[in-house]
């Protein structure tokens, strides 16, 4: 399902603009990416789309229907929505947590639970966790079972916010593999919000950098803001002259590698002609 916002504003009522006249296309089956420093607006954008926040003026369609003309609590629980820390109830149990919105749809209990053993499969899950409480894993389990829960109704939209910021950086590189590979699986449409670039880059198929107010600074696929930032901001957000990014070769007694400004390895730099298998073209005798 696309996703379109429509000159959205939003206003607290301290006077705060958190969205400022936003105008953009999330494209259905895709992963669009909002990213910027804090305050800028990305969440808000978010929990715009499933109601949470309320906009002031504008419009947000999904599929061409405006969302204001959806009953909210219906809305949200087709829409799934995983959050930092998970958000899981903690009197319940894992199976219970994930069941939770398929027996708020309806859904009998006997096939709520099976439904959500099935998706601890689908999140490398244990099905030996089920019985446990939040408070008896570990970080990681715990947003694995925050992404089966947002999947629990088989919805078409996938809101992520933030949801891998308070894990340690090797199981953090580990849930966004796996959420590269639920992408891939499970074809959904997917809104995911983070403050860092290089995991924009890494899950994004849109990537929107954003300013406060919610402006965009710049807007298109990783490839592409790489290769061409839009202004010296997005240059220096996404670190083109510094970091990783700023790559420069360098020779070794055993081939040539990349190496960033800290002066760290980041890669070898391959040879094309040495990669040739065995079962390429080879001339006529």
């Amino acid at each position: 399902m696309a996703i379109e916002f429509r000159s959205v504003t939003k206003q607290f009522a301290d006077g705060t603009v958190a969205v400022d006249d936003f105008s953009l296309v999330l494209p259905a089956h895709k992963t669009t990416v909002f990213v910027g420093s804090s305050g800028c607006g990305k969440t808000t954008l978010l929990r715009m789309i499933n109601r949470l926040i309320e906009p002031t003026s504008g419009d947000i369609t999904i599929d061409g229907e405006s969302i204001r003309d959806r009953d909210p609590v219906k809305l949200r629980r087709g829409i799934g929505y995983v959050l930092q820390n998970a958000g899981l109830l903690p009197h319940f149990s894992v199976i219970d947590n994930v069941a939770t919105v398929s027996r708020l749809n309806g859904v009998p209990k006997n096939d709520a639970r099976r439904r959500a053993l099935e998706l601890l499969d689908v999140v490398g899950l244990d099905r030996a966790l089920a019985d446990r409480y939040p408070r008896q894993l570990s970080g990681g389990q715990q947003q694995r079972v925050g992404v089966a829960r947002g999947l629990a109704a088989d919805p078409n939209i996938l809101l992520m916010d933030e949801p891998f910021g308070a894990v340690d950086p090797i199981v953090r590189a580990e849930l966004q593999t796996e959420t590269l590979r639920l992408q891939r699986d499970l074809d959904k449409t997917v809104v995911f919000v983070t403050h860092d670039i290089d995991e924009a880059f890494l899950l994004g198929d849109q990537v929107v950098i954003l300013q406060k107010g919610a402006r965009i600074a710049q807007v298109g696929t990783p490839d592409e803001i790489i290769e061409n930032p839009a202004s010296e901001f997005v240059a220096e957000f996404i670190g083109v002259e510094r970091g990783t990014r700023a790559l420069r070769a360098k020779r070794t007694a055993h081939g040539t590698v990349l190496v960033d400004a800290a002066g760290r390895t980041q890669g070898v730099l391959v040879d094309e002609a040495s990669t040739a298998t065995d079962e390429s073209p080879r001339p006529a005798p």
